[in-house]
């Protein structure tokens, strides 16, 4: 058998390893892209709308008029409306000189005669100029990722396209039995809902994928352990430098981080908890530095129904299923995969905890 290559010294805290990527990763270049394809991207620049909509416009079906031209109308007493006087539909700029909109069944047409048998309040149906945003309003901000509502709003202001930073990152399998496994596509998965682009490698030599790429950063899937078959970090030391091996975080302690070639490289365990562990807690602080970002979740608070213990010193990992307020904890030092069908999301116990006592008010991150 062969021997053991690879081994953990110490655990790197999770503070540490994102000091760590605050102080190596940096953000990509911008990009414009279409304000519909923006879902998930993050925001390179402040977006500021012009006045919207430019002209008062109508909210509701109906007549056009002056409210103080109709203020006394009604069934006994019909007002012929004015020449200002139109039809609209919903959307149509109102006329000059009208600043209401009659309800269809309070007019009633006799012949070429058109006339209001009720009264309405100035502005009822209208939209007035800028009614959806002020001139030079600021709308987004530089950091913040979009979500599909803000790109409804975009599209719908006619924006149409918009400056990002979108991360590339390159995929590779420690082995060829990796190379399709869950953890390699969830990682993918969540890279493109986080505003990221990402490649899967059908090589396994970390130098083939980082000489062929260029991507911004590189994520290994597996070989992070002391097995015969696990020589990640040995391959990363070979391309280039291992700042840690082994983070304090449950599960996915043998995570590593380094550089190679100018670029980040992150490796998960191969183990499919312990891989969603790693890529959640430390690769989305990554494309979060690529990326720009700074609108973190901080998720919602819900009580835990039982304890959770934990170790000082590590970050630890607990999938929950939330019940009205409530979150019952999910799994234990191994989360299979029932656990994850059942959960709602997860929560982070810090590694300055013990752990938290049952009644205890928690964040949820919920899965997306």
């Amino acid at each position: 058998m062969q021997d053991c290559k690879q081994t953990i010294k110490e655990l790197t805290p999770l503070a540490d390893v994102v000091t760590m990527l605050g102080e190596l990763a940096n953000p990509v270049a911008t990009r414009d892209i279409a304000a519909g394809d923006a879902a998930g991207k993050v925001l390179a620049m402040d977006i500021k709308a012009a006045s919207h909509p430019v002209r008062a416009m109508a909210l509701t079906d109906g007549w056009a008029v002056a409210a103080a031209d109709v203020a006394d109308a009604s069934s006994y007493a019909p007002i012929i409306l004015g020449q200002n006087s139109a039809c609209l539909e919903t959307g149509d700029d109102m006329p000059p000189d009208t600043d209401a909109v009659l309800p269809p069944d309070a007019v009633v047409v006799r012949g070429s005669s058109v006339e209001a048998i009720a009264s309405v309040a100035s502005g009822n149906g209208v939209l007035a100029a800028g009614g959806d945003v002020e001139a030079a309003k600021s709308l987004y901000v530089a950091g913040q990722r979009l979500r599909a509502l803000d790109v409804t709003v975009l599209t719908a202001l006619d924006i149409a396209n918009i400056s990002t930073r979108v991360p590339r990152i390159s995929i590779v399998a420690a082995r060829e039995d990796l190379r399709l496994a869950p953890a390699v596509q969830f990682i993918a998965r969540d890279c493109a809902a986080q505003g990221a682009t990402a490649r899967l490698w059908s090589s396994t030599n970390l130098e083939d994928v980082l000489d062929a790429s260029d991507a911004d950063a590189v994520v290994m899937v597996g070989g992070t352990g002391s097995g015969g078959r696990d020589g990640s970090i040995v391959a990363l030391a070979q391309a280039g430098s291992v700042l840690c091996h082994g983070i304090g975080i449950n599960p996915g302690q043998s995570a590593a981080l380094g550089t190679a070639r100018g670029r980040m490289v992150l490796i998960v365990p191969g183990r499919l908890d312990a891989a969603m562990a790693a890529w959640l807690l430390i690769g989305r602080r990554l494309l979060d530095r690529l990326s720009g970002c700074t609108d973190t979740a901080a998720g919602s608070h819900c009580r835990l129904t039982r304890k959770v213990t934990s170790t000082i010193g590590v970050c630890d990992f607990i999938l929950v299923r939330e019940t009205e307020g409530e979150a019952a904890p999910l799994g234990g030092r191994y989360l299979p995969l029932s656990a994850f069908a059942g959960s709602t999301g997860y929560v982070v116990v810090p590694p300055d905890s013990e752990g938290y006592a049952a009644g205890s008010g928690v964040a949820i991150h919920r899965w997306s």
